[in-house]
């Protein structure tokens, strides 16, 4: 019997997501979630999904990571796992295979969500459907990418963004810089947009305090959630001007006329402070070039499962 579907595959730093899909569409009730945890690599949560679904072959499988893509090689930058195209279609039981950066399946996903999909943050003008998108993620790590719509399909360009310097605009930024570049001996983007990222601007705040207090990014969020503590608020607005800086830089340098989306668990989590916080201020805060930066909107995406919808379009393109 030959297989028609395919198997999609999100792997995340913290967890991986797996289904099936028919053409482009995902078919959500074969969505499992597994804790990357409990697995020494992908093809052992290949194999237990397929047993516990007994899907049996698939036509195709498409994998997006979190990590940079090379030669048909990825390598999640959070965790020491690699896949290859090759080990990705045999644990899959695939006839092909296809592995993306994750920013690059969101971005094939971004212009067919549906408005129930999106929360506004910031409006912005009406725009042609061939207007390019850009994606940010701030979850587990950062990254970001732009989508072209192009005559022969979409076009996304993979990225580490996360992994380069944090911006600096005050001497408080600076002093941040300085703490955070202890980690690694380097003050990247993602030391601070990032789940461990938010913990460390808590432990600089604490420093600057004179004091050792540290919380969790589950605890800080709780914290501005209850109001009971006004450091972890303090936290957050740090966290959110340099998330509006970093946006507004990449806008001005892809142009996306057609608007920009968050995604990621840890900014979905901010949505109620993003406006409080001062996003819309520090996303705008470009000199002469401020009040240009209003022909961008800003969208959450709520869809937990739109990396997968960006697996199964890109392949469904790539096998017609």
């Amino acid at each position: 019997m030959t297989a028609t579907r395919n198997m999609v595959v999100d792997v995340g730093g913290t967890n991986t997501r797996v289904g099936l899909a028919d053409g482009a569409s995902v078919l959500s009730d074969t969505i499992r979630r597994y804790r990357n945890d409990d697995f020494p690599g992908l093809e052992p949560v290949l194999q237990r999904y397929r047993n516990e679904t007994n899907c049996g072959p698939v036509a195709g499988v498409c994998a997006c990571i979190a990590g940079p893509v090379r030669d048909g090689v990825g390598a999640l930058t959070n965790r020491d796992w690699s896949i290859d195209k090759a080990g990705l279609a045999h644990a899959a039981g695939a006839t092909r295979a296809a592995i993306l950066n994750d920013m690059q399946a969101q971005g094939h996903a971004v212009q067919g969500l549906g408005a129930d999909k999106l929360t506004e943050i910031v409006a912005g003008p009406v725009v042609p459907d061939n207007a390019a998108r850009l994606v940010v993620n701030v979850g587990t790590g950062f990254n970001a990418a732009i989508v072209y719509a192009t005559p022969k399909g979409k076009l996304v360009p993979p990225s580490e963004c996360g992994h380069a310097n944090l911006p600096i605009r005050t001497e408080a930024q600076l002093r941040l810089c300085q703490f955070v570049e202890t980690a690694h001996g380097f003050p990247a983007v993602e030391d601070v947009l990032s789940g461990r990222g938010l913990e460390r601007v808590y432990a600089w705040l604490s420093h600057e305090a004179g004091d050792d207090t540290l919380l969790t990014s589950q605890q800080i969020m709780a914290a501005i959630a209850d109001g009971s503590d006004a450091r972890a608020t303090e936290a957050g607005r740090v966290f959110v001007t340099i998330l509006g800086t970093v946006a507004g830089n990449l806008s001005l340098i892809h142009l996306p006329f057609g608007g920009v989306y968050l995604v990621g668990g840890l900014v979905r989590a901010f949505t109620p402070y993003l406006r409080e916080f001062g996003l819309v201020d520090a996303f705008r805060d470009k000199g002469r070039f401020a009040g240009f930066m209003s022909n961008f909107s800003i969208h959450m995406v709520e869809d937990d499962y739109a990396a997968l919808a960006g697996c199964a379009e890109h392949l469904a393109a790539s096998m017609e």
